[in-house]
Parts: structure tokens; sequence; C-alpha cells
């Protein structure tokens, strides 16, 4: 896939006018989004990342126009489990409802940035060694079954009380100056000739850098599915970038779906076995097969995968919701029975 100077001089201003929407449109006045404002953004993000998927079909033929499909579609999966950290993140500094959508942006920009030499550096490992393929394979392996064992996690519900530092805030107030509580939007506060770190900058650097054990599931889970590094950006982006509304439309609702690990569990997997089976087809290491290609399991084909994702995504979707659904109704018809349990007792005092 030969991408021209202005392909990649594209993507990035496309990446750059999403984010100036951001601030312009969102992030410079602080507040709240609501449920439908949310829903309508993260169809404008999806609707990007389509819109680009069919400018690469359209460009460089289907085959990399499924590449990236399967790759988007992938990280978009994946990037779910990260909104469970930045939830923890950010409940744990109690950052203000009305200047999330800040810390979130800054974060996810800090976070395409690292994805971006992450992806960079995998892309340098594939030329050089093709055994590295094995490895990743193993890592994805060994990370769909710590999914399974994790299991469905609550990641708690924000709650608006008092501000108490956490204790990184402490740790990091011994090295540098921090300010006692938030200072509205103010990432760096200067008073009585000293320049103040506030929490809110401390956070955004907390959600930044947890990407990174993100990006090291993630950045081999796509190369299983393209290794043009164009690619594997675009879609890295376009899923990271819509990650800002998806917090606020799914926030409170992530404790529904129950089988989000399972799902990624069989996502990684799946992933972690094209990768150990590419590696045997590509073998080259002279104690496994003799250094011969092992060939005797056919690799499946893009559209194959990407069909597999899908159907697991919407599977556990599904499956998640019904439970909930009816763990939800058994709550309120156990409610309802204790009320009027409450009631004879009361008629039975009387």
């Amino acid at each position: 896939m030969e991408v021209h100077a202005i392909g990649w001089a594209a993507l990035a201003a496309i990446i750059i006018t999403m984010i100036t929407i951001d601030i312009v449109g969102h992030v410079r006045t602080p507040h709240e989004p609501t449920i439908r404002e949310a829903a309508w953004w993260s169809l404008g993000y999806i609707g990007f990342a389509l819109a680009f998927g069919c400018l690469v079909w359209a460009v460089w033929g289907a085959d990399f126009g499924q590449q990236y499909f399967a790759g988007y579609v992938t990280e978009k999966a994946l990037s779910v489990d990260n909104l469970f950290v930045f939830v923890l993140i950010i409940t744990a500094f109690r950052v203000p409802r009305k200047n999330q959508q800040e810390v979130l942006l800054a974060g996810i920009v800090i976070a395409l940035v690292l994805r971006l030499a992450f992806i960079l550096v995998g892309k340098a490992m594939i030329e050089s060694w093709s055994w590295v393929f094995y490895p990743f394979g193993l890592w994805l392996l060994w990370t769909a079954f710590s999914q399974i064992r994790e299991g469905a996690e609550d990641p708690g519900a924000h709650q608006d009380e008092e501000y108490r530092p956490p204790s990184i805030v402490k740790w990091v107030s011994r090295v540098v100056p921090v300010t006692d509580g938030f200072i509205g939007a103010r990432m760096l506060y200067r008073h009585g000739g000293r320049t103040y770190v506030t929490p809110l900058l401390l956070c955004v650097i907390a959600i930044g850098t947890a990407d990174v054990m993100f990006a090291v599931d993630s950045i081999p889970a796509i190369y299983s599915l393209t290794v043009e590094p164009y690619l594997v950006f675009a879609a890295n982006a376009f899923s990271l970038l819509g990650l800002r509304q998806l917090y606020f439309l799914i926030d409170g609702l992530l404790d529904r779906v129950v089988y989000l690990h399972y799902g990624l569990a069989a996502i990684l997997g799946f992933i972690g076995f094209k990768l150990v089976n590419h590696a045997l087809h590509t073998n080259e290491l002279p104690f496994i097969n003799g250094g011969e290609h092992w060939t005797a399991v056919p690799e499946p084909s893009i559209p194959f995968s990407l069909g597999f994702i899908v159907v697991v995504i919407a599977i556990t979707v599904a499956a998640s919701l019904a439970v909930s659904a009816g763990r939800r109704a058994r709550a309120r018809q156990a409610e309802a029975e204790r009320a009027r349990e409450g009631h004879r007792g009361g008629d039975a005092a009387l």
C-alpha cells in the first residue's frame, strides 16, 4: 500500500479538525453533555470513521478497505474497556462533571501521540523480525485468558462529594507544588510567585499514560488484521477520538454490559490465534518445525475476521442487555415484595 505524503497530511488534517471542533464546540464552554448530545456526536464520530473507510476502499481497493474496517471495529470494541479505567481515574480524582470533557480530550490527545510511537515501533519490529508475531500472539492469548478471569467490573458511580486528594496527588505534592483542589478548568495556577499544578493536570496525565497498557494489547491485535501503519493509525485515531462522547453516552451503563470481558476475550483470543498462525506460516525459527513454514491451518481471511468480530460484539451486547434487564426486573419484583411485606407488618401492628 503506497501512501503519498498528501495522504498522511490529509489524515492529520482530519484529526486536527476533529480535535479543534471538540475544543471550540464543547470543551471551551465547560458543561455536562446530555445523552442526546453525546449520542449525536458519537454517531458523528462513527460517520467520520466510516466515510474514511469508504475513501480508503475507493482509493486503495477493497482489500485495504476491509483491513481498515476490521481494524477500526476491533479498536472500537477494545476501546470500550478503556472507559472502565477512565471512569475509575476520573472518580478517584473527583473531577467536577462539567470539567470532565476537557480532561478526557486532553488525555486522549496524549494517548494518540503515544500510540503513534507504538505503531511505528511495531511496524519496524514486524519488518525486521517476522518471529515477533509469536510473542504478540501469545501475549494476546494470555490477555484473553485474563479477561475471562477478570469478569465484569463495576466502575462505580460519580458522586458530587467534597474534593479529597487521592494518593497520587499527595505523592506528587511532595515533589512539586499542587493546589488543594480544582481551580476551575485550570491545569496550572500561578499564585504568590509560584506555579502550582492542579489535580486536573494530574488526571489528564493519568488518563493519557494509562492508555499505554491498552496499546500493548490493541496494537498487536490490529497488526494481525493489517500491517499498514497508515491504516493502523487511522483506526486507532478514530476509535480514540470518539471515546470522549462515548464516555458520556454509556457512563452508568457499563455495569449492564455484564459479558463485555467475555466478548473481548473471544476477540483477543481469535486475534492471538491469527498472529501465532501467521507466524507459523512465515516461520524462520530453526527450533520450530525445523525452520520450515507450517501451513496446515489456513489463515482466516479479512472478511471472515471482520464478520467474526462483528458477530461476537453483537452477541455480547445482546446477551448482556438481556441479562441486565432480567436482573433489574427481579430487583423491582423483590422491592415490591418487601414493600408489600412492610405494609402487611404495619397492618398487623395496628
